[in-house]
């Protein structure tokens, strides 16, 4: 032992017995499955500490000694390493505490240190005083299992239904014990343990705390002793005891005293119970299945000796010390042997049956039913237990009926007693010592037993026999569907008893038989028998007017009696005024005669509560007319205790609402309160007076009291609106003041001879107020003064009294501060824990003063809104802020503390802390009192510990439990229910005020700094430093409960809608930015929270569908967070356990233990299919709780209505709706039903009356209707959030996650899972469509991952080459995720356009993974021939290509029909995404089918059209403040959708057919050129809204480009377009003049230049025009200036790119944009490239047009061949370097010559700088990580941002940037290969002709224009036209010679060897290897072969 002896931090004498209670309450009491097996377990475990019960271990010197020695050498604990070392302290406290409790050293240590963990559980107690409560908890556990276990017992009087293998374990075990001696241990047990003792010795060590811990010290010693009585009592009630047994029980007996009452304690009643339970064979007559069993095992039957020695036991003639009882065990044994004779096996036993008659009469000597009457009747617990109520019936019927002679002899003793009575009364004598009180006992227990009915048992029908069929007389004969049998015999008995008794009564047993009628007539039937009885005594004797020989105990004698009474005193009634008032009347009512009389009232007040029948009956009877004869008598002078009785008999027949009216006239008339005061009348009269004369003079309040209840009846049916009508101003006010001013107000200062009284008055009178402000709903009407005409003037009405309530509570006003100081009062007594008289009714009158509070607030909105409106002069303060006044007792402002401090006491009065929690919530929406609470809150430490503790204590109930049912019999239920809905209202509050500012209430609660910064907050376990127990520790461990195992969160089952809201408090504290951190770092750290709910996912709860969603949804929500926040700060490890959590289709058994188990993630990837087959795969987490939501919704169907509108009814249903807490629009069904109600009421005529049933029928089911669809809603909406959270967990998982957590394959497969599921779901046939947007939010933001994951796969160069298809997710799904999202598409049908535009969106994301990667152009395409290309095999791009295409058109044209429509109209997204759809099919379909639909179903022409209307919305964007850019955006994709059609040619015929051109021309925005400079003010400073000019080049620059393409599609025959488009440029030509003359060429205006020059150069020539149909003449020559504008404008503007401008621009770029200057200077060196080959190919153009022959073709050039000067970037016109001639303007062929070497020059930049890129991508693994950042950097934007991507991204990148490098040279070189062409032809051409065919002009010839000389040649050209307007070209009108020889010799000298080598270079470097033959070669030939040519 010594070597082992560890210390059990659970401590053995608590922690494993508490363990025990739990096991055996789960399998007995809560019937947990799989519980008998534990349960088998623990009795195993724990067999020797019931052997053994309740004994200590025994101390020891060993144990001793080692204790002493862990302060030095330490000690080892179970469960942790090493050993610990205790402070010196603690050592001392577990000695103290062993010889305290007599127990093991050790032990003792133990409990301590339980007690220091357990102290966070106790606030306020050190961890001593809470070891003391886990002792006696310990000992309460043992006892509480022991009794559980007798009573799961199978026996002779009750079964609790458990499962057979359940019983036998326990009747097993309990046999044993009880072989053992149990008995005997419990009886010693239950002597040695009492509380004074106990407290004794905790008293002298300083081992009791505060009142509270007393008070639970001193329960749990109770509970102790009862729970082992009760076991005793529970045994005996299903098995019987051994023979030593029952003696020792009756040995313990003879020793019990009474209390000071005179009654039994609980547990000496439960012992006597016991006993009588011993002696009963009551079975026996119940005849059921098992009877003979049980007889076999009766002692009493079976052994001789048992009888014989309780026989002579009992018999034995020693006094017990309570002589009562004794008689009571010998009634029951005689009674016994009575049974036992008429049993055939009692012949054995007549020695002993023979003394029956003896103990009887032995039994009554002992005074048997006084004793019983005050023994046991008088406790507490009596009525608390059934099967006491049960035993005692039977002891008292048995008497009646098996001892009729005996009961007999005491009616004869009785009427002898009473002639003995009568004859000393006439001779003045004094009564006979001899007299036996016994009948008259035995009547007063009766009643007394039988007037509280707490089970509703109704045992007293036994006593009545019906005489008919209390059913109805149609079913005489068949009772129940069986004959009517004789009732038993011992029915018959009784009843016979019941009447004999009555007959000739004696006087002095009147009282009591009045007495036991009153307790017999308890029970609706009862009451009903009882009223007939009373019926037929009278009428056998109806013929006697007089009614006196009539029987005594009869409604005629008693109401005749009455009458008289009444007559006699109204006589005697005094004249007010007279001065002789207070002399009491000369004929009065004696005594007896007043018992007499209240004893009557008493049992009629019963009968009228039970049966309305009875109350109707004698209410309407017309000689009797008690109601009327009662309010005489109170008016009469009568003693108060009386009158109080009157009142309350007039109370119950106020139950009746028919007699409630004509009352309430009744009491007016008779002015029992007087509410008119007669003229001249000097005082008050009535009930006043009473009070405050009489009442308090004797200090006791009946009449005060009873009249309370009165009126708490009557206004309960109805309120008089007009009493009173003609003599005073009607109402119910007078009543109201009464009660308000005389008995409330003055209730506390009044005088009480009996203490308890005080608090009966004012829980009387504080009922009244309550129904009264219950009941009223605040009116317009009641805020108007109304007038009402009295005695002929106008007095001002009276209010309702609600609202006069209202406004007293709603002011400083008396009432309120009463209120409050009772709240105090209230809550001061309940922290002394000490009982005190009128406990009961404190408690009662403190919640109608909370219930007033919590209808105040929470009418006072309605009531101040209508107060606002109607403008009356009434002042009015919200409650919330009187509340926060000071209180004049304490002089602080506590009273919403003082409310608070309520929930203190939820455990001993849940109601008080229901409503004060429910005050709590409604005040707690008030931020501005928020912070004022926080203060008053924590202001004080002690209370603040307090309230804390209260509220933690209140969500820690374990009792509380979720009910539907509102009105439950059961009040333990109603008690759970209570418990639960407190809880709800805590948790409310708590997250109202966290969205409130901090400091708020519920940081405070749950334990957040609330002086420091919240963020600061340090959260702990409780008890650690100091941390004390907060709400959130509650809400957690309730969480927590149960995750351990396999079925999950406990809560989540048994409180569903509790554990939503604690999930939803959890999430809102991580959601808050303040509260994020320190939360989400504990629940990670001390909790590992959200692993060990998660894994639990999904919630399936059958009954409560919604509620589990709802836990869900919080839960996903938070799982969110947490993996957003712990992926952003690298906490890798726990991001992973998550995501593996949710995603893992493996079971997770196989996971390695660390997590991190890297090796294996590896293996799987590579050789996944091995895997495949040998792993059973589980369902991912994810997807399992995408299964729990149910996407159908049944909806209720359409109200069927007879009587009602159904339009009307459907609009006061939506005027009845209102937005609730949680933000769902329901309907107010409290509130339709008033409505309705009222409408059925204001109905007219018979007929409504006859149809009102049906009417009512009608509301109901309307009700009904409402009902569900709220339902309907608050379900739809908690799917709705379940799917929202769940796809915003999913994408979390996917965007925020690293993405090295999830391997690319497994992610698609993933992904791929998703989307399938949530397909088949939405597209499941019953799916509701108000899920269908966040569906196809989520389909798109997957689809988009699938997408970007197939495409960075393929970049890393993976999956391509696999056969199964295109990356990791093979083909087939591919393709069956897209017939699913176009099954989508499709089941969308007409409405939900904006759900398609996500639809749309993840089609495009589809439709892009086929879509091939930019690849690099590498110039080596010649190598292939043709034919190599074409039988190329098909690459993966292209054939998932053409199978998606062949699964789009496969659903023909429905779909098409879909796209095109949203493409045409509806929102502005949908549209936009339509056309990109459309976009990327046409850009697919080859077969052309889509574009033939669109152009045949008339969708393109109706796009074309809509430009017209486009027109006026882009102009508006064109303001320096645009409206919105909704136009812009979809003028962009419109255009990109017709460019897209125009690219085929059957496309762009059609566009010109549609009028393209012209809808365009009349476009007016094109000629709306901002003003560039204007606008730099107005800049965004975000750069996301373009500048003005911005926005006009992002319209006109689509529409060139769609030109372009129109005019290069439509080349074959090309002049239509070219017409067309030539008109739209002349149309605009202002604006297009402006634009070539552009001052500042920014990149804009470069990419503007390049495609107008474009344009021109395809469309500005002079056929253009002859194309165009027929123009007229005038027209031509305008066309032809604009044209000839055009083409000057494009020679200059050649002359600024080639030349002057060039250089300044390209470094200008990279000055005014450094960080992408390398992006920037690319752009514009291929725009301005692009211009110069334009403006090339135009003059190209040109030249050729003119004449196929040099010499007539015309000239664009001048002959001037030395180069632009400038070549520094200084701003020089080329006019400086020329000759100052006439041709200045014109540009010089020294310029191409220019151009020429430039591009040259330029091409070996390119081509040198291409090879570069291209090595660099061959080798890019190699590349020095600089380089690689250098060429991301273009690619990301800010700064640093190259240094958080990883280093596969950033090669990616690299890989991208090189390409886009590449590819860009390529267009480089191609242009200029162009360019050099294009040059050298335009100066061949040039040269030909100046130095062949040019004839020069010398200055003597100046005299004739040389165009003359021209015309003359070319006077029939085709081109005269050209030349009328400037002739030869540029108005060369004069070249002499001299230029021409200058000429030839600078174009010698520019077009040198070097040149001509070069050219050539270009020809071999790039024309072969593009494979087309270009004219390099023959066109340097051929100028050369010029220059050289001799002078002529």
């Amino acid at each position: 032992m010594a070597a082992q002896m560890a210390v059990n931090s659970g401590a053995s004498l608590w922690g494993p017995l508490k363990e025990l209670w739990e096991t055996v309450d789960g399998a007995v009491l809560r019937r947990q499955p799989e519980s008998v097996h534990l349960l088998d377990l623990q009795l195993k475990k724990h067999k020797p500490h019931f052997l053994s019960l309740f004994k200590n271990p025994p101390k020891s010197a060993e144990q001793r000694e080692k204790v002493r020695k862990a302060s030095t050498e330490g000690i080892a604990i179970q469960g942790q390493q090493g050993s610990r070392l205790l402070p010196e302290q603690l050592l001392t406290e577990a000695f103290i505490l062993s010889d305290l409790f007599d127990i093991g050293e050790l032990a003792a240590l133990e409990l301590l240190l339980a007690g220091e963990q357990q102290q966070p559980y106790f606030p306020g107690l050190t961890r001593g005083l809470v070891a003391v409560l886990l002792y006696w908890d310990g000992k309460l556990c043992m006892a509480n299992s022991l009794r559980t276990l007798i009573q799961s017992r199978q026996g002779k009087t009750f079964t609790l239904d458990l499962s057979g293998e359940l019983v036998a374990l326990t009747t097993r075990f309990t046999d044993e014990l009880m072989s053992q001696g149990l008995t005997k241990r419990i009886l010693t047990l239950v002597s040695e343990i009492s509380v004074t003792r106990e407290f004794e010795r905790l008293q002298k060590e300083r081992g009791l705390g505060n009142e509270k811990h007393r008070k639970e010290v001193a329960d749990l010693i109770k509970e102790c002793r009862q729970a082992l009585a009760d076991s005793l009592f529970s045994w005996t009630c299903q098995s019987p005891l051994s023979k030593d047994d029952t003696l020792a029980l009756i040995g313990h007996l003879e020793t019990v005293t009474a209390q000071a009452d005179g009654s039994l304690d609980s547990v000496s009643l439960a012992l006597v119970m016991a006993l009588l339970y011993c002696l009963d064979v009551s079975f026996i007559e119940q005849g059921t299945e098992d009877r003979d069993d049980l007889l076999q095992a009766l002692p009493l039957l079976t052994e001789r000796q048992y009888v014989s020695a309780v026989h002579s036991r009992l018999m034995d003639s020693q006094p017990w010390k309570l002589p009562g009882l004794q008689a009571v065990c010998r009634l029951a044994w005689a009674l016994l042997l009575r049974v036992l004779s008429q049993l055939p096996q009692g012949s054995a036993l007549v020695e002993f049956t023979e003394a029956d008659e003896a103990l009887a009469d032995q039994a009554l000597l002992g005074d048997v039913f006084l004793f019983m009457k005050e023994g046991i009747l008088g406790c507490e617990s009596f009525s608390q237990e059934e099967f006491y109520i049960r035993r005692v019936h039977s002891l008292i019927t048995d008497f009646l009926a098996l001892m009729p002679m005996k009961v007999k002899q005491l009616r004869n003793r009785a009427d002898e007693d009473a002639r003995l009575v009568h004859m000393s009364l006439q001779m003045d004598s004094e009564l006979p010592s001899s007299l036996r009180k016994d009948l008259d006992h035995l009547m007063i227990l009766i009643g007394e037993f039988y007037s509280k009915d707490p089970f509703g048992l109704e045992l007293g029908l036994e006593f009545w026999c019906p005489t008919e069929s209390l059913q109805h007389s149609s079913l005489q004969g068949s009772y129940l569907g069986m004959a009517l049998q004789r009732p038993p015999h011992k029915q018959v008995v009784l009843s016979k008893f019941v009447r004999q008794m009555g007959d000739l009564l004696p006087s002095t047993l009147y009282i009591s038989y009045l007495r036991m009628l009153k307790g017999l007539a308890n029970g609706p039937q009862c009451a009903h028998y009882c009223f007939s009885l009373l019926k037929t005594n009278g009428a056998a004797h109806s013929d006697n007017i007089q009614g006196v020989s009539g029987s005594p105990v009869s409604w005629e004698h008693f109401f005749h009696s009455l009458m008289l009474y009444h007559e006699n005193l109204r006589r005697d009634l005094p004249n007010p005024d007279s001065a002789h008032y207070r002399h009491p009347p000369l004929r009065g009512i004696t005594q007896r005669e007043m018992e007499g009389l209240t004893s009557f009232l008493q049992l009629l007040t019963t009968i009228i509560t039970w049966s309305e029948n009875a109350r109707l009956a004698l209410c309407e009877h017309p000689q009797w007319t008690p109601a009327v004869v009662m309010l005489g008598l109170l008016q009469c002078s009568v003693p108060p205790v009386l009158k109080a009785e009157l009142l309350h008999c007039l109370a119950a027949f106020g139950k009746s609402p028919e007699i409630a009216a004509s009352l309430w006239q009744s009491l007016e008339y008779t002015q029992i309160l007087q509410t008119v005061r007669a003229p001249g009348q000097r005082q008050a009269a009535g009930i006043e007076v009473e009070l405050n004369e009489i009442e308090s003079s004797c200090e006791e309040y009946p009449l005060t009291r009873s009249f309370c209840h009165l009126i708490s009846t009557l206004v309960e049916g109805s309120l008089p609106v007009n009493l009173g009508a003609g003599l005073r101003v009607p109402g119910f006010q007078p009543y109201l003041n009464f009660l308000r001013d005389s008995v409330f107000l003055p209730f506390p200062t009044r005088a009480y001879r009996r203490p308890a009284e005080k608090w009966e008055v004012a829980d009387s009178v504080l009922e009244v107020f309550h129904k009264l402000l219950r009941d009223y709903e605040p009116q317009p009407s009641d805020f108007v003064q109304e007038i009402v005409e009295l005695q002929g003037e106008q007095v001002p009405a009276h209010k309702p009294p609600g609202h006069s309530i209202m406004f007293h509570l709603l002011n400083d006003s008396p009432m309120l501060a009463l209120c409050l100081s009772l709240l105090e009062e209230g809550v001061r007594q309940l922290d002394t824990y000490a009982p005190f008289p009128g406990k009961k009714h404190l408690q009662s009158a403190v919640l109608h003063c909370l219930c007033l509070l919590d209808l105040a607030l929470q009418k006072e909105a309605v009531f101040m809104d209508l107060l606002r409106e109607s403008q009356a002069s009434l002042l009015v303060s919200p409650l919330e802020q009187l509340l926060q006044g000071v209180s004049p007792q304490t002089r602080r402002a506590d009273h919403i503390v003082n409310i608070a401090r309520y929930l203190y006491h939820s455990s001993s009065n849940p109601e008080a802390a229901f409503q004060s929690a429910k005050i709590l919530r409604r005040i707690a929406n008030y931020p501005n009192i928020q912070i004022r609470l926080v203060g008053d809150f924590t202001h004080d430490q002690a209370v603040s510990d307090k309230l804390m503790a209260g509220f933690v204590e209140c969500l820690d109930n374990e009792d509380a439990e979720e009910g539907t049912e509102k009105d439950d019999v059961d009040s333990q239920k109603k008690v759970a229910r209570i418990r639960h809905e407190t809880q709800i209202h805590i948790l409310n509050l708590l997250i109202t005020s966290l969205e409130l500012k901090a400091p708020n209430l519920a940081l405070y609660l749950l334990g957040y700094e609330v002086k420091k910064p919240v963020s600061s907050t340090n959260l702990q376990d409780p008890g650690v430093l100091g941390c004390p127990r907060s709400c959130l520790h509650a809400i957690l461990s309730r969480l927590q409960r149960g995750t351990e195992k396999r079925s999950g969160p406990a809560l989540t089952q048994q409180a569903p809608h509790l554990a939503e809201l604690c999930y939803q408090v959890i999430y809102q504290l991580c959601a808050c930015p303040d509260t994020s951190g320190p939360t989400m770092r504990y629940l990670r750290t001390s909790q590992d929270f959200l692993f060990s709910h998660l894994q639990h996912l999904p919630f399936i709860l059958p009954s409560n569908q919604i509620a589990a969603l709802s836990q869900m949804s919080w839960l996903m929500k938070t799982a969110a967070i947490e993996l957003r926040v712990t992926s952003l700060n690298r906490q890798r490890s726990h991001t992973q356990r998550l995501v593996s959590l949710l995603l893992d289709d493996q079971p997770h058994a196989q996971h390695a233990a660390d997590g991190e188990s890297g090796m294996e993630d590896e293996t799987r990837s590579v050789s996944g299919f091995l895997h495949f087959d040998t792993v059973s795969k589980v369902r991912r987490k994810l997807l399992s709780v995408l299964d729990a939501i149910e996407f159908s919704q049944d909806m209720p169907e359409l109200l069927q209505l007879d009587f009602f509108e159904r339009t009307q009814i459907e609009q006061v249903i939506s005027n009845c709706e209102h937005v609730n807490e949680q933000g769902h629009t329901v309907c107010n069904v409290k509130l339709l039903h008033r409505v309705l109600v009222a409408e059925v009421n204001a109905l007219q005529g018979m007929a409504a009356i006859g149809q009102r049933p049906l009417l009512m029928e009608e509301v109901n089911s309307i009700l009904q209707q409402v009902v569900e669809r709220n339902r309907v809603r608050r379900s739809l909406s908690a799917k709705r959030h379940a799917l929202q959270s769940w796809r915003s967990l999913v994408e979390t998982l996917l965007t925020a996650c690293p993405a090295d957590l999830i391997p690319a394959d497994e992610r698609q497969l993933i992904i791929r899972d998703l989307l399938l599921d949530l397909h088949d779901k939405v597209l499941s046939e019953d799916a509701a469509g108000e899920l269908m947007p966040i569906v196809a939010g989520a389909v798109f933001t997957l689809t988009a991952h699938l997408s970007q994951s197939v495409l960075s796969e393929q970049q890393q160069g993976v999956g391509l080459e696999a056969s199964s298809g295109f990356a990791s997710i093979a083909n087939s799904a591919l393709h069956l995720i897209l017939r699913k999202l176009l099954d989508f598409i499709l089941s969308t049908g007409g409405g939900y356009q904006r759900l398609r535009a996500h639809l749309y969106g993840s089609l495009l994301y589809y439709l892009q993974i086929a879509q091939k990667p930019e690849e690099p152009d590498t110039l080596q395409t010649a190598g292939k021939a043709m034919w190599e290309r074409l039988t190329a095999p098909e690459d993966g791009f292209s054939k998932l290509q053409r199978e998606n295409l062949a699964i789009i058109e496969s659903y023909g044209k429905a779909l098409m029909e879909v796209v095109c429509r949203d493409a045409c109209d509806g929102h502005e997204i949908s549209r936009m995404l339509a056309m990109a759809v459309l976009d990327r099919i046409l850009s697919i379909d080859r077969q052309n089918q889509w574009l033939l639909y669109i152009c045949n179903s008339g969708y393109l022409r109706s796009l074309v059209e809509s430009l017209r209307q486009d027109d006026v919305a882009l102009q508006s964007l064109l303001t320096p403040q645009p409206p919105l850019l909704k136009p812009l955006y979809i003028f962009e994709s419109k255009m990109a959708l017709l460019t897209r059609v125009a690219k085929t040619g059957q496309g762009a015929v059609e566009l010109l057919r549609c009028g393209l051109v012209a809808q365009l021309m009349e476009c007016q925005v094109f000629d709306m050129v901002p003003d560039s400079d204007a606008h730099r003010v107005m800049r965004d400073p975000s750069g996301f809204i373009p500048s003005p000019m911005d926005r006009y080049r992002q319209i006109l620059l689509p529409t060139l480009r769609l030109f372009q393409v129109i005019l290069t599609s439509t080349s074959i025959n090309h002049q239509q377009g070219a017409a067309q488009v030539l008109q739209w440029l002349i149309v605009h030509a202002d604006t297009i003049q402006s634009l070539l003359r552009c001052q500042e060429l920014s990149m804009g205006a470069l990419q503007e230049l390049s495609l107008l020059t474009g344009i021109i150069s395809k469309t500005a020539l002079p056929g253009a025009l002859e194309m165009g149909g027929e123009v007229n003449s005038a027209a031509l020559m305008e066309f032809q200036g604009h044209i000839n504008r055009f083409q000057r404008l494009c020679l200059s503007l050649l002359g600024r790119l080639a030349g002057s401008e060039r250089d300044r621009l390209l470094k200008q770029a990279e000055i005014s944009a450094p960080g992408d200057s390398a992006e920037r200077r690319e752009e514009m060196e291929v725009a301005m490239q692009q211009v110069c080959a334009n403006i090339m190919e135009y003059c190209q153009a040109l030249l050729l047009q003119s004449s196929a022959q040099a010499q007539f073709s015309i000239c664009l050039f001048s002959p001037s061949g030395s180069e632009p000067a400038g070549r520094d970037g200084a701003r020089t016109d080329l006019s400086s370097t020329v000759p100052s001639m006439a041709y200045s303007r014109v540009p010089s062929l020294g310029l191409v010559l220019y151009l020429l070497k430039n591009s040259a020059a330029d091409f070996f930049r390119f081509h040198q700088s291409h090879r570069q890129s291209l090595g660099k991508l061959q080798s890019l693994d190699q590349l020095p990580p600089e380089e690689l950042k250098e060429l991301c950097q273009g690619l990301v934007s800010g700064p640093g941002a190259v240094e958080k991507i990883s280093s596969v991204q950033r090669s990616l990148l690299a890989k991208r940037r090189l390409v886009q490098l590449i590819n860009n040279r390529a267009k480089l070189l191609a242009l200029c290969s162009y360019v050099i062409e294009t040059c050298l032809f335009v100066l061949w051409r040039h040269l030909e002709y100046y130095l062949l065919h040019c004839i020069p002009t010398d200055p003597k010839d100046s005299l004739l224009p040389g165009s003359t000389l021209y015309r003359s040649r070319l006077a029939d050209d085709s081109f005269s036209g050209l030349q009328s307007s400037g002739g030869r070209g540029l108005s060369l009108s004069r070249v002499s010679q001299q230029d021409l020889d200058l000429l030839k010799s600078d174009m010698a000298a520019g077009f040198g060897e070097a040149l001509q080598r070069k050219l050539l270079e270009v020809e071999g470097l790039y024309s072969q290897v593009r494979s087309r033959y270009t004219f390099i070669q023959a066109l340097v030939r051929r100028i050369r072969g010029l220059l050289r040519q001799p002078k002529s």
